[in-house]
């Protein structure tokens, strides 16, 4: 659920993938990816 948060702040650059908490880091970037975002997570 935190994962999903996230990563919806960064597809809206409320906050960079840099931001994201290391432990959430790989499941954010999963989900970046599978929304056809990963390149957000560079």
């Amino acid at each position: 659920m935190m994962a999903m948060l996230m990563a919806q702040r960064v597809i809206l650059e409320k906050m960079n993938f840099a931001e994201v908490p290391a432990s959430l880091q790989p499941q954010v970037k999963e989900i970046l990816i599978d929304s056809g975002m990963g390149y957000l997570a560079e």
